[in-house]
């Protein structure tokens, strides 16, 4: 079947392969990109084609994107929009790569996104964190387990569900791990993590394979020896860290990902250098690292001191 008689819904699908088995691109990705696009040939209409595609009617899509609310009220956020033309974006490339003449993919620009304030603990603020899981129960001692580790590795929370009980070594104190866009990296644990890791792992009773597994919920099912089904949710980790913010009394909304950002911004307040940091914590480039940097600054913080506070005594 040559190009010229694909439908765009066969172009999409067969781009979406080519994400999987060509660039090994995770599932989540490919979902998500899957959605994106779906959304768009939603937007183009009944049996949309390649020619429908113009800039026209993409500018009319980031209006339609920019204007969406959904049935609960909610409207889609800057980088949300943004994340749907990155997809379309990424299409057309395919495209171009394959000799479909389409629009091309540089005329899509991307929107200006809102400046986000990058939440993160400081020492005092972490030390009462880590300190509040109980840990008389198999339970708290997960939980001590899992703050300790996000803080000592800034792990993202993906990251630290997929792990397995044989991936962590606490002798050598560092595994690999997997990463965004199958990136792979060591990973590093403080003694004191890998000591609360022990802790948790001789507690448990099971022969389970992963690392943190679930308490609640329904029993493993017996096609189930491995005990996936017990494997603790990205989600179920978000509501473990918010329970104990609140019960820390830490006034800020930290999420695991804010673990990761103080993780960073300990690491950067104590003199490690960019570079390091941006390969503790996969970055594909520096320049995400890089905004961790006016936060951390100590350079500009004595200019401040030094200058500022003269004028000001």
């Amino acid at each position: 079947m040559t190009t010229s008689s694909l439908t765009l819904d066969d172009l999409v699908r067969q781009f979406l392969e080519h994400l999987e088995i060509e660039r090994n691109v995770s599932r989540l990705t490919i979902r998500n990109y899957a959605h994106y696009l779906q959304r768009f040939l939603t937007f183009l209409g009944d049996h949309p084609s390649i020619d429908d595609i113009t800039f026209e009617k993409v500018r009319l899509y980031r209006l339609y994107l920019s204007r969406y609310v959904d049935e609960h009220g909610c409207s889609l956020k800057r980088v949300t929009q943004n994340y749907h033309l990155i997809a379309l974006r990424s299409f057309l490339k395919y495209l171009m790569k394959r000799d479909v003449p389409s629009l091309a993919p540089e005329k899509i620009e991307l929107a200006k996104a809102e400046s986000r304030s990058l939440l993160y603990l400081d020492r005092e603020q972490i030390e009462r964190l880590l300190a509040s899981p109980s840990i008389s129960t198999e339970e708290g001692l997960r939980d001590k387990a899992i703050l300790e580790t996000l803080f000592s590795t800034g792990l993202r929370v993906s990251e630290l569900v997929s792990l397995n009980r044989d991936h962590i070594n606490v002798e050598r104190k560092e595994f690999g791990v997997i990463g965004k866009g199958r990136k792979p990296r060591v990973v590093f644990l403080s003694d004191r993590a890998a000591e609360w890791i022990q802790r948790y792992l001789a507690s448990r009773t099971d022969e389970t394979i992963p690392l943190f597994i679930r308490y609640s919920g329904p029993l493993p099912k017996e096609r189930d020896p491995k005990g996936e089904s017990l494997r603790l949710s990205a989600r179920s980790v978000q509501r473990i860290v918010e329970k104990y913010v609140k019960k820390a009394k830490v006034s800020k909304k930290i999420t695991p990902h804010g673990l990761r950002h103080s993780f960073a911004t300990d690491l950067l307040s104590a003199g490690a250098d960019l570079r390091s940091i941006q390969e503790m914590l996969g970055h594909k480039n520096v320049s995400t690292t890089q905004i961790y940097t006016h936060i951390t600054n100590t350079q500009l913080r004595e200019v401040h001191k030094k200058f500022h506070e003269r004028q000001t005594a």
